[in-house]
C-alpha cells in the first residue's frame, strides 16, 4: 500500500477539511490511462475519484464503440484487501450499455475503496491483491458513447457510508508519479475515427512508456477534463492557480487551485462546430481526441482546432 496516503486537504469549493488520499506508480501500473476530470458526474468535478483504463495496445487504434468484441473487459484490481460489499443498480438506458452498473468496495486497511462499471466475480470476504481480477468491465448507461471502457474508483474514510454517491476523498497524484505536459497548437491530422469521435495524431507522446503524458496549456501543467462538454476540468502540476488557461493561442478557462471553470467556449474544427476536446493522461500514446458526434472526419485529414466565444 506503498502509495495510498493521506494528508489534510481544504476542498477549494466546500469549506470543510478532508483527507486527501494519494495515488502512486504502483496503483497505475496496469492502467495505460487514467483522468480525474473527465466525467460529467460530480465526484469528478472536485477531482475525487480517478477513472482507470486497462487496455492493451495504442489506446488511438484499440478504441471501437460499435464493436462490443473489440472493447476492453478484464478488470484488474487497482487495490489489495478484503472485499466488503458489492451492489447492482439500474443504469439508464442506452442502446450501446448493458442495463445495469455495478458496485465493488474494498477495505484497504487505511479506506474503503469504491469501483463501478465492473460485474464483480468476487464477493464480500474475498481477499485480492492489485492485479487480480474483479470480474468484468461493463459498458455503463452512465456513459457518453464516446466513453471507453473504463474502472471508476474513489475512496472513502472506513467509517464511512460507502453506497451513498457523494463522499469520496479528493485524489492527488504521489510526487514519484512523473508528468510530462506537451504543448499542442490545434492542429494535427485524423488518426482513427468511430461514430462520436476523432483521434488525431497530435501532439505526438514524448516518451512512450516512460511515464504519463498530457496536452499542457500555455500556462504549464497537464489539462484534464472535457472542454467544454463537462462543466470543469483540471490542470494538474501547475504553478499558475487563478491564472487564465490558454490552448492553442486562446484562452478557454481559469483554474482555481487545480479545478479549472470553462470558458463560454465553442470547440470548432476547421471551422465547424463540435462537441468538444477530452483529455487526459496516457503513458503509450498520445493525441488529441476530438469529441464530434455530430461531425464525421476522415482518417488522414488535416485538422486545425479553434475556440469560438
Amino acid at each position: 500500500m506503498t502509495d495510498l496516503s493521506h494528508s489534510e486537504y481544504l476542498n477549494p469549493r466546500v469549506s470543510e477539511r478532508w483527507t486527501m488520499v494519494t495515488v502512486g506508480p504502483e496503483l497505475l501500473e496496469r492502467f495505460p490511462r487514467f483522468s480525474l476530470y473527465n466525467s460529467p458526474y460530480a465526484a469528478h468535478e472536485e477531482g475525487c475519484a480517478i477513472d482507470l483504463y486497462p487496455h492493451e495496445g495504442d489506446w488511438r487504434e484499440s478504441e471501437n464503440e460499435t464493436d462490443d468484441d473489440a472493447r476492453e473487459t478484464a478488470a484488474p484490481s487497482p487495490v489489495a484487501g478484503e472485499v466488503v460489499a458489492t451492489r447492482s443498480v439500474s443504469a439508464p438506458p442506452k442502446p450501446y450499455a448493458a442495463e445495469e452498473d455495478h458496485l465493488i468496495v474494498v477495505d484497504t486497511g487505511d479506506s474503503l475503496a469504491r469501483m463501478l462499471h465492473v460485474e464483480p466475480a468476487v464477493e464480500p470476504g474475498d481477499e485480492i491483491a492489485r492485479g487480480d481480477s474483479l470480474g468484468e468491465m461493463v459498458r455503463s448507461g452512465f456513459f457518453a458513447p464516446w466513453v471507453d471502457n473504463h474502472i471508476h474508483l474513489g475512496f472513502r474514510d472506513s467509517d464511512a457510508n460507502p453506497f451513498r454517491a457523494s463522499g469520496s476523498l479528493p485524489i492527488e497524484l504521489a510526487d514519484a508519479l512523473e508528468l510530462a505536459g506537451v504543448p499542442w497548437d490545434g492542429r494535427g491530422e485524423v488518426l482513427a475515427t468511430a461514430e462520436t469521435y476523432a483521434i488525431l495524431d497530435a501532439p505526438d507522446h514524448p516518451a512512450s512508456g516512460k511515464r504519463f503524458a498530457g496536452i499542457a496549456p500555455e500556462t504549464g501543467g497537464v489539462l484534464d477534463g472535457g472542454l467544454p462538454h463537462y462543466d470543469g476540468g483540471g490542470v494538474l502540476r501547475s504553478d499558475s492557480g487563478g491564472e487564465p488557461v490558454s490552448l492553442a493561442g486562446q484562452r478557454v478557462g481559469a483554474a482555481a487551485d487545480r479545478t479549472i471553470e470553462w470558458d463560454d467556449v465553442t470547440v470548432e474544427a476547421n471551422g465547424t462546430p463540435i462537441t468538444g476536446l477530452s483529455f487526459f493522461f496516457a503513458r503509450e500514446a498520445l493525441g488529441a481526441k476530438l469529441v464530434c458526434p455530430e461531425v464525421d472526419f476522415e482518417v488522414g485529414e488535416r485538422v486545425e482546432v479553434a475556440f469560438a466565444r
